[in-house]
């Protein structure tokens, strides 16, 4: 056999046994008539040692061995004479009585050890390698867990695992839509899902009245740290719930999850905030909730100064950060040009110092007296040692501003402490968002997204203060997930198609076999979706959701390992009725 023990169970319990293992070469090193080496497998590393005094010819071999070729030794487990406590396996060795080489291999491009000298382009190319490295595998056995106690949860509570079609009909209302041509039907195309949202709506008129999947998705869209052209979702749905049922069962879900896999249990429910609160006092719909420092609004307070920066701005608000009145001019600066950044758009940067001894320093000092300074700090509570942060403008792009502030803040105090975790739902969220360039409204999550009962009758009169039966999750700033209670009513489902512009004969061609399915008995039924990715990113405390990807693409959507996307042969493009019409390059 290959393989009596992997490389990393071994322990002071099995000293004395003969062992086979086999595994990667991770390091050799050389020490007077002793060769080390250390074997690594999924499970974690082994010492063995080579005598050259009791077997040269062995030890000569040994010494010919290089990075990652692949071996099979056998011999005796012994205790370690260095112990290693970074090692689970560092209290014993291999004291090695026959070596075989499996696999040779060629010098790899980036040493494959927790620190690496190989950068992300690199790595990205070389991923196979890249994923044998511990702290990428980890991720992905992260995932694993995540995956399988869902799995377990969902199951305990009576949902079933259904697939859903990956090859589906486009609906280009969202993010742009993965097309898909089809040979057999000529000049047409599929779509990849970017969820399954129709086929579980479906399923619950079906009488499937608890469905759950780990689902593929994809979207067109430009990539971030948090986004990825295909990702995958938790995707659920429920019938006979209202918006109380669907947070309980999934607030359970992720109790479950922080309990079972991080050992981090909640006290009490997840706590709620409006989504009108969470703008007005975060400027964001997925506030970090582990530190306070809430916007103030400032607008009434510092109007007729005669400081034209205020006065004719729609929206002031500021912050205020504790025991930060040492700021220097130098970090002040930077504050600034913080904001400045094209990303975040602000103008300029007010701050209003209280230092230690209750005096007042401020930016604007030649517009607002020492009393009016004090009527100011007096709104945020400020104790003697704080700085009150300011921003004026448009009041969209100025909270936006402040919330990018707010969490910069939070990080340089350290108050944005990975190991920290506060989750938050966020409700009532808009139904529809208007669009001043096309002069009409968009669904703000979903056409199929139910209105608040109470708001229903706004639909005719005021559609852009109607609020929507939906919520999200959110722990730390990161939006893990959401959903809503959807529209089965055939007659409302139509009256929402009219408000965001859909003909009859536009919204029968796209989802007119759910209008059909919902003439057939379609059950009240509502649902949500977590981002896998994200959640395995939140607790692994990772960046990027690539690092908890298998195999993920770059910034520009490529995989860099296969080369994809890549051009196709004539004759593919011939068999599907396609001619590429690219556009003209700059030498052409």
């Amino acid at each position: 056999m290959f393989r009596s023990k992997t490389c990393g169970e071994l322990r002071s319990e099995n000293i004395g046994e003969s062992v086979t293992l086999a595994g990667w070469v991770q390091r050799t090193r050389k020490m007077g008539g002793m060769t080390f080496v250390d074997v690594r497998d999924r499970y974690g590393v082994t010492q063995l040692v080579f005598n050259q005094e009791t077997n040269s010819e062995l030890c000569d071999k040994a010494n010919k061995l290089g990075r990652e070729y692949v071996i099979n030794v056998t011999g005796l487990v012994a205790e370690r004479s260095s112990k290693n406590k970074n090692m689970g396996t560092g209290d014993v060795e291999i004291l090695v009585e026959k070596l075989t080489i499996l696999n040779e291999s060629l010098t790899p491009p980036f040493t494959i050890e927790d620190t690496t000298d190989g950068g992300d382009d690199i790595r990205m190319k070389y991923r196979y390698l890249d994923l044998r490295r511990q702290s990428v595998r980890s991720n992905l056995m992260l995932r694993h867990q995540i995956t399988f106690e869902t799995r377990r949860f969902l199951d305990q509570q009576d949902f079933l695992e259904v697939e859903t079609p990956i090859l589906i009909g486009s609906t280009p209302e969202g993010a742009r839509d993965f097309v898909v041509p089809s040979r057999m039907n000529t000049g047409q195309f599929y779509a990849l899902p970017q969820s399954p949202q129709l086929f579980k709506q479906l399923l619950m008129v079906s009488g499937f009245d608890r469905y759950f999947q780990i689902a593929k998705c994809f979207r067109d869209e430009d990539l971030r740290a948090d986004r990825q052209p295909e990702f995958t979702q938790i995707d659920c749905e429920m019938s006979f719930v209202e918006q109380e049922d669907v947070l309980q069962i999934f607030e359970g879900l992720i109790q479950h999850l922080f309990n079972e896999i991080k050992g981090v249990s909640f006290e009490g429910v997840f706590p709620r905030m409006t989504y009108a609160d969470a703008m007005k006092y975060y400027g964001s719909d997925k506030p970090d909730i582990r530190f306070d420092m809430k916007f103030v609004e400032l607008k009434d307070a510092v109007s007729g100064k005669d400081f034209v920066v205020f006065d004719s701005a729609e929206y002031v608000g500021g912050i205020c950060a504790s025991q930060c009145s040492g700021y220097t001019r130098k970090q002040l600066d930077e504050l600034t040009e913080f904001v400045k950044r094209p990303q975040i758009g602000a103008k300029g940067l007010v701050y209003i110092k209280y230092e230690s001894d209750g005096s007042l320093k401020s930016s604007i000092d030649k517009f607002y007296s020492s009393e009016d300074l004090k009527s100011i700090v007096s709104l945020f509570n400020a104790q003697p040692g704080d700085l009150i942060l300011v921003l004026a403008g448009n009041k969209t792009k100025t909270q936006k501003a402040l919330n990018e502030l707010r969490l910069e803040m939070g990080a340089r105090l350290g108050l944005r402490d990975k190991n920290v975790f506060k989750p938050l739902w966020v409700i009532d969220f808009p139904l529809f968002e208007w669009d001043e360039e096309s002069q009409r409204f968009y669904a703000m999550h979903h056409p199929f997204t139910s209105p608040k009962p109470e708001d229903i009758p706004y639909l005719d009169t005021d559609p852009g203060k109607v609020r929507a039966n939906a919520y999200d999750l959110v722990v730390n700033g990161v939006e893990l997930g959401g959903g809503s209670i959807r529209i089965h009513d055939s007659k409302l489902q139509n009256r929402m198609f009219e408000l965001l512009g859909f003909t009859a004969e536009k919204a029968e061609a796209q989802f007119g076999f759910l209008m059909s399915a919902f003439k057939y008995g379609a059950p009240p039924h509502g649902g949500l979706a977590f981002g896998l990715d994200r959640l395995v990113s939140l607790f692994a405390g990772l960046d990027s959701i690539r690092d908890c990807i298998a195999f993920p693409k770059n910034n520009s959507g490529r995989d860099v390992m296969i080369d994809a996307p890549s051009v196709i042969d004539a004759s593919q493009l011939e068999e599907l009725h396609l001619i590429l019409n690219l556009p003209k390059t700059e030498n052409a």
